[in-house]
């Protein structure tokens, strides 16, 4: 079994969809992003010298979402039905930030999920440098996919 994006002769290319049936299509995608308790605690409160990270991350992953034919070469433009963008605080103090993407198309949305978490993930960082350098995203992971030819596929790890 090859990667789908590789031809015959190595190169790089396009996998053609046009062959594919148009179905309903769904992928919901996480990012965890950690950092110190000053900043968490400033997050919650809302009290960011730039103002709502949330309501920004928020818009920074739809908007992400919708480029991601711009940002990942060999992914197909695809019309989204729709983007959500969710954060919520585990346990562990971690923030997690969760995408969701829909569309009807040939080919899934699983890239367009994870680019929204992704983006969204950066841009908390962004908003709450200032309060601790030391921030990290600790992981981007796909977390469901379904529809097209493979169906519905969960992550076995979340």
């Amino acid at each position: 079994m090859k990667p789908s994006h590789i031809a015959r002769d190595g190169s790089v290319a396009m996998v053609d969809v046009s062959r594919k049936r148009v179905t309903s299509r769904h992928a919901r995608a996480e990012a965890l992003v950690r950092m110190s308790r000053a900043a968490r605690e400033a997050l919650q409160k809302a009290t960011l010298p730039k103002g709502d990270a949330f309501v920004t991350a928020q818009l920074a992953g739809i908007m992400a979402a919708k480029q991601t034919a711009a940002l990942i070469p060999l992914t197909h433009p695809l019309p989204l039905s729709s983007v959500d963008v969710r954060f919520d605080w585990r346990s562990d103090g971690a923030l997690r930030v969760e995408a969701e993407a829909r569309t009807s198309a040939q080919t899934g949305v699983e890239m367009e999920a994870m680019v929204a978490a992704a983006i969204a993930a950066l841009t908390i960082y962004d908003m709450s440098k200032s309060l601790d350098k030391g921030i990290t995203i600790e992981s981007i992971a796909l977390l469901q996919k379904s529809g097209g030819k493979s169906g519905t596929w969960r992550s076995k790890q979340r």
